[in-house]
């Protein structure tokens, strides 16, 4: 199913009957991975929930994402497994090539037990997100082509003004509205304090697939920049995909064609397939360009607003671990939040407790990543040695360091059990 309306869409809301509504009212922002994944796991606790999304639709396609140690193991506590499998890309692995197209090296897709370059699951970002969204949305509340205006918490709640013009009263309110997160904005300052950017530029789109791709993704890399395709499930189509280093960056994230044109001098001369790919630019539904960069916080939560996702730990594209970051921090929120019988102080911290490590790994591997791509020069940090006991132990770190509590002594407002032999 796809959301292709518009106006509001209001699913089932929990105090209809036959629903659970003794559960708080959780208002949350952003309807991309970590918002609806969130939802899935507030409602089975009990939890009243509404989403709200700036875009009018759910936004297809964009870049694959992976799921890779612990997040498989929360896809299958959701029981999506077998769901999120139906909807991946099916890439078979990855090829380094030169500016000719020989191919320099080979990753596959089951290296590493399925958690190597190209892990097992991977999933274009808009799929992941239908399959959450058609997850949830019989028993939570969808505002789409909507936003948060105002806010204002006391000791007992938080009153919402939406830019739509709506007034609303929730106990708790959660941000996970990206990277930009117009909500972390509003509660904790500006983005500038907690922006830190790597260095790097990253852009993608989709094009007509004439360039023979099958079920292999091709990079090609010189002097700090990088192009590349990658296979999608419409195999009539492809991924390009370029990074370039950018140090200042000032393009506004919304003006698509600065964007483009920023793209277009920054590729100039660039060899392999990359002007071909350029060449499409123009005929692009699907366009995005923005900064590599973390988010970095001292803390994720301020009385009754918390943050999720990229909001609050982003941990770039250049770390492959944005959606587990995403959907494990949504399965340890809302786990730690229904322990502690919603009380906001204690579950917020819980929860920062148990994911702080993990996500602190991820960031290190972006940042990691961001240097090996620099172009070597007086200024530049020493070369990373990845072949070290101490990238691998980081890696194991990043990929399963953090615990996943049954909550089994938590009342189930769906009667499933939480444990890892949950079946999809």
């Amino acid at each position: 199913m796809s959301v292709d309306n518009p106006a509001h869409q209001h699913a089932t809301r929990p105090s209809e009957p036959g629903a659970r509504g003794s559960g708080p009212r959780v208002l949350v922002a952003g309807a991309s991975i970590a918002g609806p994944a969130l939802a899935h796991w507030l409602r089975r606790w009990g939890a009243e929930v509404t989403v709200v999304e700036r875009a009018p639709v759910l936004r297809p396609g964009g870049q694959a994402v992976d799921a890779r140690g612990v997040a498989k193991e929360v896809i299958r506590r959701m029981g999506l497994d077998a769901a999120v499998r139906a909807a991946r890309t099916d890439t078979a692995g990855a090829y380094t090539v030169d500016a000719d197209g020989n191919v320099l090296e080979t990753y596959r897709a089951d290296d590493h037990g399925g958690d190597g370059f190209i892990a097992e699951i991977e999933i274009l970002r808009g799929d992941l997100s239908q399959v959450l969204y058609d997850d949830t949305h019989d028993g939570v509340e969808y505002l789409f082509g909507d936003r948060i205006a105002e806010l204002a918490q006391d000791a007992d709640g938080v009153d919402v003004v939406f830019a739509g013009g709506d007034r609303r009263r929730f106990d708790l309110v959660v941000g996970a509205d990206g990277l930009h997160s117009a909500l972390r904005a509003l509660v904790f300052g500006p983005h500038e304090e907690f922006i830190r950017h790597l260095g790097h530029v990253l852009a993608f789109y989709s094009v007509p697939n004439e360039f023979q791709l099958d079920r292999w993704l091709i990079d090609y890399q010189e002097s700090g920049r990088s192009a590349g395709l990658r296979p999608v499930p419409d195999t009539t189509r492809a991924m390009a995909m370029f990074s370039f280093p950018a140090g200042n960056f000032d393009v506004d994230y919304r003006d698509v064609e600065a964007q483009k044109r920023l793209l277009r001098e920054r590729m100039a001369g660039f060899g392999w397939l990359t002007q071909d790919i350029l060449a499409h630019l123009d005929d692009a539904p699907d366009f995005y360009l923005d900064q590599v960069a973390q988010v970095v916080m001292d803390r994720w939560s301020s009385g009754r607003v918390v943050l999720l996702g990229d909001a609050a730990f982003s941990s770039s594209p250049l770390s492959g671990a944005g959606t587990g970051l995403a959907l494990v921090g949504a399965y340890l929120l809302a786990g730690e939040l229904a322990a502690a019988g919603w009380d906001p102080e204690a579950g917020f911290a819980a929860y920062e407790t148990r994911m702080r490590s993990f996500v602190e790994a991820n960031q290190e591997i972006g940042r990691l990543n961001a240097r090996s791509r620099e172009v070597a020069g007086p200024d530049a940090e020493p070369s990373v040695d990845f072949t070290g006991e101490w990238f691998t132990e980081l890696i194991e770190r990043a990929i399963n360091g953090v615990e996943l509590p049954d909550y089994t002594g938590v009342p189930d407002s769906a009667g499933q059990p939480i444990t890892s032999s949950a079946t999809p």
